[in-house]
């Protein structure tokens, strides 16, 4: 049902619809430059498109650039001062100021459900984008929708900012402590050479397959996506390799193998293997920090044309740089606490991304009006 005073249009009855052309390498430059000023945009959703500079503008803004072919299709993005546009980037612009393009933008990017247009790579050609339908409001509404949008926008963008500072200071200061470059206070012992098997707790241990006949009862199953926090099959297999939050993690085979975490509880499947440490010679996040550090050193192999894998013997020959003890745990807490103060960011940008999307199914299908002054 459409609200009351908008209005229900296919795309090609209110815009002008352009497909980006071949670049122009005379006029083209990877940086701007005094000449080269006007960005040019090309079918990626990365830094919104941003592909280079043109020092002509090509389009005059005021647009919208939807991807029209590839990852992302259909992901648009507003434009307001003029650029450049390659590839199969497909430029829509209002017929009669028909619509606001940052209204629009967040009209797509939410409502509309764009297919695919090919079996292959993903495309979407501009007859195609003409025929799908939007709802839209007066034009006053929408700019004052727009402007609400942006404020949200704003705000998730400087916490997105903040997350970016705070992992960047985390790994200077994980360059800084974990080598020794920078002593805390206190602490002037020399670090000694160790390796990751001197510190285990008994031998590494691989982790089960995962049953078949699994009745999802019991203690999470942590497999290779568990690492990014999804967690989804559940066991009460006896037989369990059962790892805690202090375990080291490590990832057996795939293409993120050598990958490593803490900090997790459950039951360990056979893409994974547990390291324990033994907590009275080394800190078990420390050990961890320096996996990361060295951007998982612990570097797999592939036989022939095989998935990568870890070689059977990986503890013995990697080596870490250890200090006493304590100074560890102290190493160890300063960086859980970088950690906790990006998690918290991160939670806050969760937040304010859900808020925003709950907005959105409120203000772009006129559940909820706002008000014009």
């Amino acid at each position: 049902m459409v609200p009351e005073g908008w209005f229900s249009a296919k795309i090609g009855e209110i815009a002008n619809i352009q497909v980006g052309r071949d670049l122009k390498e005379e006029a083209y430059s990877e940086v701007a430059t005094n000449q080269h000023t006007i960005p040019v945009f090309s079918n990626t959703v990365e830094n919104r498109g941003l592909y280079g500079y043109y020092n002509f503008e090509e389009y005059p803004g005021n647009s919208v650039t939807i991807v029209g072919r590839g990852i992302g299709l259909g992901t648009a993005f507003s434009r307001k001062s003029g650029f450049g546009a390659i590839g199969r980037l497909l430029i829509v612009s209002p017929r009669n100021g028909s619509f606001d393009v940052e209204y629009l933008e967040n009209y797509i990017n939410f409502r509309l459900r764009i297919f695919n247009e090919s079996g292959g790579i993903p495309q979407l050609p501009g007859a195609s984008l003409a025929k799908y339908s939007v709802t839209l409001p007066p034009l006053s509404e929408q700019k004052k929708i727009a402007r609400i949008l942006s404020t949200w926008d704003k705000a998730i963008e400087t916490v997105k900012k903040l997350i970016e500072n705070s992992k960047a200071q985390k790994k200077a200061l994980m360059q800084q402590l974990l080598t020794g470059k920078r002593r805390l206070p206190g602490f002037d012992e020399e670090w000694k050479t160790i390796r990751l098997d001197d510190v285990l707790d008994g031998k590494k241990r691989k982790g089960k397959i995962v049953p078949t006949n699994d009745e999802k009862r019991g203690v999470a199953y942590i497999g290779s996506t568990s690492f990014n926090g999804d967690f989804g099959i559940y066991t009460d297999s006896s037989d369990a390799v059962i790892c805690s939050p202090k375990d080291i993690l490590v990832l057996w085979d795939g293409e993120n193998a050598g990958k490593a975490t803490t900090g997790l509880s459950g039951a360990v499947s056979s893409t994974v293997v547990r390291c324990r440490i033994d907590e009275s010679k080394a800190n078990s996040r420390f050990i961890t920090y320096n996996l990361l550090k060295d951007n998982y050193k612990v570097r797999a192999i592939r036989e022939g044309s095989g998935i990568p894998h870890m070689p059977g013997d990986f503890e013995h020959w990697y080596h870490i740089n250890l200090p006493p003890l304590k100074e560890q745990q102290e190493i160890a807490a300063i960086l859980t606490s970088a950690d906790k103060e990006i998690e918290t960011l991160q939670q806050k940008l969760d937040y304010l991304k859900q808020e925003k999307k709950s907005l959105m199914q409120q203000i772009l299908t006129g559940k909820r009006r706002v008000i014009i002054n």
